[in-house]
């Protein structure tokens, strides 16, 4: 179970990946190039959402039941913290991933609300940009192709 889980949150996490950039590109250029908040707007802002929402389920069955790494850091927790690779999993990875996810849900929330069409995209471009980073940050790049 744990490999299967594990190959499905590493394979996910591309078309997280793609699905963000996408949006941030309809974002930044609705927004500069004062373009009307339309249809594919909505549509890759929902997908997003929805990819980086079961995303996040797959990771918190990972980390919360059948991650080897997880529950040995659980095990003892402050010995974990000294331990680089136990941190980034216990305690790195999951803090960063839950804001770029909170980050980019404020994002797709901002626009649905603003107005203006350039706002909509003006807030879409910001949070999904500051959500990207994080998750860049937060990825395990030693086991990206695994």
């Amino acid at each position: 179970m744990y490999t299967g889980l594990l190959h499905a949150h590493n394979g996910f996490r591309w078309l997280v990946l793609l699905a963000l950039l996408i949006s941030i590109v309809l974002a930044f250029t609705g927004w500069f190039g004062k373009r009307d908040w339309n249809k594919s707007d909505k549509l890759s802002g929902l997908l997003l959402v929805l990819f980086m929402d079961l995303q996040f389920l797959i990771g918190i069955v990972l980390y919360a039941f059948v991650s080897p790494l997880t529950k040995s850091a659980f095990n003892d927790f402050g010995a974990a913290m000294g331990n680089s690779e136990l941190r980034f999993y216990a305690v790195e990875h999951i803090l960063m991933m839950i804001v770029a996810l909170a980050l980019v849900h404020i994002g797709r929330a901002k626009s649905k609300k603003d107005v203006a069409s350039w706002k909509k995209h003006r807030s879409a471009a910001i949070f999904y940009t500051i959500g990207l980073v994080l998750i860049l940050a937060a990825i395990p790049w030693d086991r990206a192709f695994v």
